[in-house]
């Protein structure tokens, strides 16, 4: 299965990439899976998707929760929280 990652504000500039594509292997992909392996790719990785910050999610441009279910094509945003003033 192939995807579309966009990573977005502290997570772009921290983890040094804006977007890649990325084979996965079959089965049923989460994003809370799919946050679980890029975190397996180095300390800062685990601490951006997996650590204490709030990471959101959004497949095809629509927000969604960790147990949400990755299919074929799909395009993966992750972004922090967002505050306004």
């Amino acid at each position: 299965m192939k995807i579309k990652l966009f990573y977005f504000a502290r997570l772009k500039e921290s983890l040094k990439y804006s977007t890649e594509d990325i084979v996965l292997a079959d089965g049923p992909w989460t994003i809370l899976k799919l946050k679980a392996l890029l975190a397996q790719r180095g300390d800062v990785w685990g601490q951006m998707l997996m650590g204490k910050l709030k990471v959101r999610a959004a497949i095809n441009h629509e927000l969604v929760h960790d147990n949400a279910p990755i299919a074929d094509g799909d395009e993966v945003a992750f972004f922090p929280p967002v505050t306004g003033g």
